[in-house]
């Protein structure tokens, strides 16, 4: 083999590598960052039962909070507060949402009660399926006002 073959064989594959990486990166950077299970796809928020009617739970792989309202209707409230998008605890003490930002306040349903929130906590919609509540956390629901037709009701 000739120096020149050489080089040109080299260069080629220096080239060919050169390439190869970046599509591994190309790859990498759009491959959807998306936990089996966990936030941006369908999570599995517990067995029914779990949630009793009147209580409001945290569930941490969706980031979102169960709440069961008396009459059994459920809804999936993300926690993020619709004002800057700060962590919005659940306050059982004050039976409300509180943001600790700029302190809007939300009750069970997601509706603000007071504070520069512009409007109610987004909403992720709600199914069964074998017993287990499963939420769908690949969009949230905007929503401009509470409607009852929001409430999902096991049957």
């Amino acid at each position: 083999m000739t120096r020149r073959n050489f080089l040109g064989w080299a260069w080629m594959a220096s080239l060919v590598g050169l390439f190869g990486q970046g599509l591994g990166a190309l790859f990498f950077f759009f491959k959807p960052r998306v936990e089996v299970g966990g936030f941006g796809s369908e999570v599995i928020a517990g067995d029914l039962e779990e949630f009793e009617p009147g209580t409001v739970s945290y569930v941490r792989k969706g980031r979102l909070y169960i709440s069961r309202l008396e009459d059994g209707g459920v809804l999936a409230l993300w926690q993020k507060c619709t004002h800057l998008g700060c962590t919005v605890p659940w306050r059982q003490d004050l039976d409300e949402f509180h943001c600790p930002c700029h302190s809007s306040l939300f009750d069970r349903r997601g509706i603000v009660l007071d504070g520069p929130a512009p409007r109610p906590l987004d909403l992720f919609p709600v199914t069964v399926r074998d017993g287990k509540l499963i939420v769908n956390t690949r969009q949230p629901i905007e929503r401009a006002a509470f409607d009852p037709s929001q409430l999902f009701y096991p049957g």
